[in-house]
């Protein structure tokens, strides 16, 4: 396990299971369970080794911490993408109310190893990111998603808008998360949706459509079309896109249809 000196600069990836308390006694024990194995995994199949990591449990909880080191962007890309497939599979296998979904948050600061956990004002903000309203709204609002994913600023900056990642700045809203004594700006994802979460419109934003338009200088933070979370493939729909309109005649018996065309196709396109 990596270990440092005093105050080390480090990205600190922090995750919270949803309605975790509202689960009864073997419920929370499988949870505590099946946690650290999904992101062990996510972190096996994004290349990352999370033996290495300064790792905090607290039951639905974890915060992990870890040097930079470069791969940043790999974290927030490959290991959220594993990690959100890796929910997909897990949650496939259970009733809606056995489902595990995840709040995670990406921030990066000075951190210490202290005598009873980690130490530095990047902790702080990171737990306070975790509690933002905004990620909470964005899981109720999505109820087919198992994870929302808060970027903070200057991780969104440093990886999403400076063009390290498959990601793009339109597969992210902008939001301003104020929690106790924190308030910060940061940038708000739902990676199963393949594109932006809903965010409230923000002071001196203006408004076209339900997109909060940014300030100018500011990375996009708004499209029109949903973006997909590892390319720009994985998020299309499944709707007709044709550039004409389609005519669908239903017939029964018998019918003259000499010089007629047909199509054939499934009912699901």
């Amino acid at each position: 396990m990596a270990a440092w000196p005093d105050f080390y600069p480090c990205t600190c990836i922090a995750v919270d299971a949803q309605a975790y308390g509202s689960n009864n006694d073997r419920r929370q024990s499988e949870i505590q369970h099946d946690l650290p194995r999904l992101l062990d995994r996510a972190a096996r199949g994004a290349g990352l080794d999370r033996s290495q990591w300064q790792i905090q449990r607290k039951g639905d909880e974890q915060l992990a911490v870890r040097p930079v080191d470069g791969k940043e962007p790999r974290l927030v890309d490959d290991y959220v993408r594993h990690l959100v497939a890796g929910l997909r599979e897990y949650n496939a296998q259970r009733v809606p109310h056995a489902r595990m979904r995840l709040r995670a948050v990406i921030h990066q600061g000075p951190v210490e190893l202290a005598d009873n956990g980690f130490a530095g004002s990047a902790v702080v903000a990171t737990a306070r990111l975790l509690n933002a309203p905004a990620l909470y709204g964005a899981l109720a609002a999505a109820p087919g998603a198992d994870l929302a994913l808060l970027l903070s600023d200057d991780v969104f900056r440093s990886t999403v808008a400076g063009g390290h990642t498959t990601l793009r700045t339109t597969d992210f809203s902008r939001v301003t998360v104020q929690v106790k004594e924190f308030e910060a700006a940061a940038w708000l994802c739902v990676p199963a949706l393949g594109g932006q979460a809903a965010a409230p419109q923000e002071p001196g934003t203006a408004e076209t459509g339900t997109s909060a338009v940014p300030a100018q200088g500011e990375p996009a933070a708004a499209g029109t079309q949903p973006a997909a979370a590892g390319g720009d493939t994985a998020g299309i729909s499944n709707d007709f896109r044709g550039a004409g309109s389609v005519s669908v005649t239903n017939v029964a018996g018998s019918v003259d249809a000499r010089g007629a065309v047909f199509g054939f196709g499934s009912a699901g396109g």
